[in-house]
């Protein structure tokens, strides 16, 4: 065991999360130090602006505007990595990585660029790198893929990643509003941020998906290769639709591996829920995530996704496993063995599938409806028609039997070019989930 009495610590960026570490540290220190058998000391830390106020108390001489000077100071043992993006967070993970340090980091985007390069940097220098907090905030799913649920293998993971998705979603169901209506009071709240379109068009949920995919299979699925899908084409006719047929609207990450064939696939996109399954109710900004192991069954996860206080509980985890880690010499960790499995092709993709669309209130529409989809060879379960906000149209929403991602691509290339069909089709999966 090597002989560290004293821990420092080095906060690169000390904004909403890094201020809550701060906090948080100095808050339980009395209980973090008994329970760890080391003092910790909170080192340096940088920022943007050394003037600005900040909720904690930093002292002005462990504050530089320098990352970097931080991430390669000598005497910092273990560098927190909460900057944020994919330049200045990679040199500075990169540069403590080199030296040996271990780095914690809450950084999804990070991971999902750079992740390779990251745990290669890590293993050739004997550093170690955590990163619990950038998935699902206070969420410990990271932990529990790398450690609990050790003996299984994962055939299906689905979850709600994005809070300021299910915030949205919640507040449609309940109050009735439009999505333009509740994404203007989540800014004003601070449940999205000024730019959403990370957040709702389903970006953040992909990063965070390719993590637990990278964990659970060793394989770096990058976001291009996924199927990306938000939230903003929702309207109170789908949410009605979800309502009366016992169904909630919920944006998933779905992560699907067939062992026989070895494919995995990895997709996001809003998700017609049976209220029968748990995350069906996970709602406001709370995350939910099911993981089903062939040895444990399903487990699910439920907790706050974002904010300071969950994210700092995740950060100081990790920082905690990163003490015990160095005290007992830096010995490797276990991590995914690294694979390659084959993306599933579309047609192997299989679900049931809701088609919403706006078309002329003339004879002979549904007749065309219904000759487009068989051409793909999809067949139609059910149809509903509402009145349409569209002068002289109607709203219809089909449901199909099983089918499959390329059939169903067929079919919406098909309605497009269809006179009698208004604007863009929405399209979304019944999640009928099985392992």
């Amino acid at each position: 065991m090597t002989e560290l009495s004293v821990i420092n610590i080095g906060i690169c960026g000390l904004g909403t999360v890094g201020q809550g570490v701060w906090k948080h540290v100095e808050g339980a220190r009395a209980a973090l130090e008994s329970r760890l058998g080391v003092k910790l000391r909170l080192h340096r830390a940088s920022v943007r602006d050394l003037r600005k106020k900040r909720s904690v108390r930093v002292p002005a001489n462990r504050l530089t505007t320098d990352p970097l000077a931080v991430a390669t100071d000598p005497d910092v043992h273990l560098v927190c990595e909460l900057i944020g993006g994919t330049t200045i967070a990679r040199e500075v993970t990169l540069a403590a990585l080199r030296l040996g340090k271990t780095v914690v980091s809450a950084n999804k985007a990070l991971l999902c660029a750079h992740g390779p390069e990251i745990f290669a940097a890590a293993r050739q220098h004997g550093g170690h790198f955590f990163f619990e907090a950038s998935v699902a905030g206070g969420i410990p799913i990271i932990k529990a893929l790398r450690e609990g649920l050790v003996a299984n293998r994962f055939g299906l993971i689905y979850g709600i990643l994005n809070g300021t998705c299910n915030y949205i979603l919640t507040r449609m169901e309940r109050e009735g509003l439009s999505y333009p209506e509740i994404l203007a009071e989540a800014k004003a709240l601070g449940y999205a941020e000024a730019d959403e379109s990370l957040d709702v068009e389903g970006w953040d949920t992909a990063h965070k998906a390719a993590i637990l995919a990278y964990l659970a299979h060793g394989t770096w699925v990058p976001t291009k290769s996924m199927l990306v899908e938000g939230i903003t084409q929702l309207t109170q006719a789908d949410i009605a639709y979800a309502r009366d047929n016992g169904y909630a609207i919920k944006l998933l990450a779905v992560i699907t591996r067939d062992f026989a064939s070895d494919e995995l696939f990895v997709r996001v996109h809003p998700t017609l829920v049976p209220r029968t399954k748990v995350l069906a109710n996970v709602n406001e900004v709370y995350n939910g995530i099911s993981v089903t192991g062939d040895v444990v069954g399903e487990t699910v996860y439920i907790g706050r996704g974002a904010g300071q206080d969950p994210t700092a509980s995740a950060v100081i985890s990790d920082i905690a496993d990163a003490i015990i880690l160095l005290r007992r010499g830096n010995t490797p960790l276990p991590e995914p063995v690294e694979h390659r499995c084959p993306l599933t092709p579309l047609e192997h993709i299989e679900g049931r599938y809701y088609i919403r669309m706006d078309v002329k209130d003339e004879p002979g529409v549904l007749a065309r409806i219904a000759t487009s989809t068989a051409q793909s060879q999809v067949s139609i379960a059910s149809v509903l028609q509402r009145p349409s906000e569209r002068a002289g149209a109607a709203t219809l929403i089909l449901t199909t039997h099983t089918s499959n991602e390329k059939a169903i691509r067929a079919t919406l290339a098909r309605l497009r070019r269809l006179s009698s069909v208004l604007g863009e089709p929405l399209l979304l999966r019944i999640g009928d989930f099985t392992a």
